[in-house]
Formats: structure tokens, sequence, C-alpha cells
């Protein structure tokens, strides 16, 4: 199925971690422009999604050179595992958390929105996890839960505009993933398979999807949520 993403300009932040830089691979087989944000110097777009002067210089340098954003994938966050467990109930932690997941996907995507409001079309996707459907991570569960629920409010706010906004929680991503999963916990699945579920996001193939919150991975086994 052609995704219809052939010269779509696409902002990838978080381009060169293990689901970002998957991101950014699979959209270039599509015929997509992906550019590739991060804090490093060594990325298309250096770009710190926790601070607002740098995110909006970066959007501007898009604009500059590409005129339009057709898309934004926010795909910049620290790894779960990365999360000290000493720290779970820590407010400063859990605070950092969120300001690291869900406030800098709130920035990127208060970024682009007007871009895409005139053009009249959008597709933005956040990158969440399953740890918001599970409890013994305080700070991966609020900073995910945090993000699916930010993008929702906006998603409804441009109901009817053409712009798309939704989430992807992905279990645990590897490149090696078990097949089996135990009751309570969340399939694995590896950083292409998360890609190609973001690029069909991004495409006009999915202009009817805005909203949603699709768990990539077998979703938690056990529970059932409606």
């Amino acid at each position: 199925m052609d995704l219809e993403l052939d010269g779509k300009i696409v902002l990838v932040v978080g381009g060169t971690g293990l689901i970002g830089s998957a991101v950014v691979r699979c959209l270039r087989a599509e015929g997509a422009i992906a550019i590739s944000a991060a804090r490093s110097a060594s990325t298309d777009l250096q770009l710190d999604a926790s601070d607002e002067h740098s995110v909006q210089a970066g959007i501007q340098q898009v604009m500059d050179m590409h005129g339009r954003i057709d898309g934004l994938v926010h795909a910049a966050a620290p790894s779960a595992r990365t999360l000290d467990p000493a720290g779970n109930s820590d407010p400063a932690r859990v605070m950092e958390a969120v300001q690291g997941k869900a406030l800098g996907f709130l920035r990127m995507a208060n970024a682009v929105l007007p871009h895409m409001r005139a053009a009249g079309s959008g597709r933005i996707v956040g990158v969440s996890g399953q740890n918001a459907l599970v409890t013994g991570n305080i700070a991966g569960s609020v900073r995910n839960g945090a993000l699916i629920t930010i993008a929702k409010h906006l998603a409804d706010e441009h109901v009817g505009t053409g712009i798309g906004i939704n989430t992807v929680s992905p279990g645990i991503v590897s490149e090696h993933p078990a097949t089996s999963v135990a009751p309570g916990g969340f399939g694995d699945t590896t950083p292409t398979q998360v890609a190609e579920v973001i690029a069909f996001l991004l495409s006009p193939r999915a202009a009817g999807l805005s909203g949603e919150s699709m768990a990539i991975g077998h979703r938690v086994r056990g529970v059932v949520s409606l």
C-alpha cells in the first residue's frame, strides 16, 4: 500500500534514538523528507525540546528551508529503563520525567500547530509507552499518561481542521523481542514495527484517525482496556 508520504516534510524529534532513528529510516524509504532532530549537533537539526527558544528556532529553521511542516513525531525522552527506581516516589524525579517527555511534546506541538493550521493539514504522533497502563513506576506511568492526555486535548481542539494528533504506546522495544507475554505484562516490539505504525499515522491513509492512543506490542495481558 502506498502511504502517499513522498515529498512530505516530517520533523522527527529524538531522531537519533532507538525509535526515532527507525522512524527516520522508514519515512525516507517511503519518499518523505525526514528531518532528524536531537540535542546533538551531529544530526540534521540541533534542537532541545525542553527549551522553548531552541524549539522555536528549530521550527523556524525548518520553515525557512522547506516552507512547511507536514508531520511531527516526538520520540525524545530517556528510556524508561534509565528512570531510577530509588526515586520512584520523589516528586522532583516525577516532575523531571514529565518535563522530559510530556512537556517536550507539548512545546513541539504548540510550535508546529500554527503552521499546520495555516496549511489546513498536518499529522502529529507522540511516542508514549505502555507504562502508562500499569503500576510499579510512578515516573514512567505519569510521564506517559500525561503525554497521552495532552495529545487527546490537542486533538479535540483541532477537530475538523485537517490536523490529526495521535499517540503510540510501545511495550519494551528491542531488536530481539521476546515471543511470550507474562500475565500483567506487555509485549515486546522492534523499533521497525513501531516506526511502521508511526509512518501510517503520519500518512493521508490515516486521515480518519485522531485522538487515538495505540498500543504497539501486545497490550497488557489479562487487562481489558475499553
